[in-house]
């Protein structure tokens, strides 16, 4: 299906931004192996884009379609979000107050509040970093308990029933898709070939809705029309908490190029998918699909939807009208680039091309080809952009560590191109946030993949050291590596 409706800032929607946009989605499916899509653009009412590509079986060959839901994991959080404003609207519940009064923890302190955990600045000293967490989980006996309702009955009456969402559900278990009649697509991943995943039941205030991106449309556009929530609670929602923060209260926002972007993100091992708002053109793009590759190379989990190219070519096409730019550089316009960058745009141009970096360096396991030309972008947008440490992120030091990291089982130990980058990146990154356990742990594996195990060990020691933070993934990498490298 393919639908084009509507007119956009005030003039026709012209067929070669939506042209443009469809073979960058198509492109974008094939370099991520995304067996099927679904996409929607709109602005108020009227439907600008709709499309769905590809299969939701591959097996069988079954299409995707309008009616084909898909697990939107933590695009539950804005769901969630909600639902705590309903209750503070309705005075049964402060956003002020400690969470443990509702969760019983005995290791929760009484100075991590409500507002914390909703902001995700609940970890370290609370309410003053942005790290995203499990903790957001908490939310739904926070719920519970101050309604007195189940999480599910308090979802279903006050959201999804009254907005007629009739293919949203929260997703328990494989006997409820036969017993409702749902259709769902099925879960794969890509590991060099695409497989066969699983699907992952349960729900929480974090994960656990599966929907249509046309309920999700008109969830969202309800939520315009002060529907759900009032004005004042959907502006608390998406206010960053503080100024060092990309998160409100269930919700990520930013600004770029002038433009608010208010926006979602949800990812499993084996689906993915993305809300993106732009409020001041009255536009909103839902898209997902049936693997985690909409969202994880992009590492969204640091707040920079930027880093997306699902999201950069949507803002391109029907934000910026750079329609007739390319999303993608190959090695030959790469060269040409210097001449094509407008002034006005040079931000955007910057932004995309490090979304195509970390977008290669991610498949680059898989295609060493992938591996050459993350390197050559990055080395392109520090030849144009060569103050890097004033643009420098999470995202970018992930990027240039994984290269090295693919270098090494690569058996490359010559690629030591963006060392001196990545020490100086990582420097910065740590002396603003000392605690970041993402930089620590980049950081480690980067001196690990050296031979500095000296300089490893002090990074992978601070995971390990920093308080008040829930363990993760890279608190067992440290573990382990400090167990095994004990001498």
């Amino acid at each position: 299906m393919f639908t084009i409706l509507g007119c956009q800032f005030g003039k026709p929607v012209t067929q070669i931004q939506n042209d443009n946009f469809r073979k960058e989605l198509i492109d974008l499916k094939t370099f991520f192996h995304i067996p099927g899509i679904a996409v929607i653009v709109k602005k108020g009412d009227q439907t600008l884009y709709e499309d769905y590509m590809g299969l939701a079986d591959v097996k069988n060959g079954i299409l995707i379609d309008s009616g084909t839901t898909i697990p939107m994991a933590s695009l539950t959080k804005i769901f969630s979000g909600i639902l705590i404003q309903k209750l503070v609207e309705e005075k049964k519940l402060s956003l002020d107050e400690p969470v443990n009064k509702y969760v019983s923890d005995k290791s929760i302190a009484d100075s991590i509040k409500i507002k914390h955990v909703l902001s995700h600045t609940s970890q370290g000293k609370p309410g003053v970093n942005f790290y995203y967490s499990s903790r957001f989980s908490w939310m739904t006996t926070v719920i519970e308990k101050a309604s007195g309702n189940s999480f599910e009955k308090e979802m279903y009456e006050k959201v999804i029933h009254p907005l007629g969402l009739r293919n949203t559900y929260l997703l328990s278990d494989s006997s409820q898709l036969q017993r409702e009649g749902r259709k769902i697509a099925l879960p794969y991943y890509f590991e060099g070939d695409i497989k066969d995943g699983v699907i992952e039941y349960g729900y929480s205030a974090s994960a656990g809705i599966s929907s249509t991106v046309r309920d999700l449309a008109k969830f969202t556009k309800a939520i315009d029309d002060n529907l759900i929530v009032t004005k004042e609670s959907w502006k608390k929602m998406i206010t960053p908490f503080n100024e060092n923060s990309p998160y409100g209260q269930g919700i990520f926002s930013q600004t770029f190029q002038s433009k608010d972007l208010i926006w979602g993100y949800g990812q499993y091992d084996c689906y993915s998918s993305l809300l993106l708002k732009v409020p001041d053109k009255n536009l909103t793009f839902i898209i997902a699909g049936n693997n985690n590759l909409l969202s994880d190379p992009a590492r969204l989990i640091y707040g920079d939807v930027t880093y997306s190219l699902f999201a950069m070519s949507f803002l391109k096409n029907y934000v910026f009208d750079l329609a007739n730019e390319p999303l993608l550089e190959d090695s030959n316009s790469l060269n040409t680039l210097k001449g094509r960058i407008n002034p006005a745009n040079s931000e955007f141009y910057r932004r995309k091309l490090l979304a195509q970096a970390i977008a290669e360096s991610f498949v680059a396991p898989y295609d060493i080809k992938r591996f050459h030309m993350s390197a050559a972008i990055l080395e392109k947008v520090f030849e144009l952009y060569p103050d890097y440490e004033k643009y420098s992120d999470l995202t970018l030091l992930h990027n240039l560590s994984f290269l090295k990291t693919v270098a090494k089982h690569k058996e490359d130990r010559d690629f030591t191109k963006f060392d001196t980058v990545i020490e100086r990146i990582g420097s910065k990154l740590l002396a603003v946030d000392s605690n970041n356990s993402y930089a620590n742990y980049y950081m480690a594996d980067f001196y690990s993949n050296k031979g500095a195990d000296k300089n490893a060990y002090i990074y992978y020691q601070r995971i390990l050291n920093a308080q008040n933070f829930s363990r993760n993934w890279y608190t067992t990498e440290a573990e382990n590596w400090i167990k095994n490298h004990k001498k």
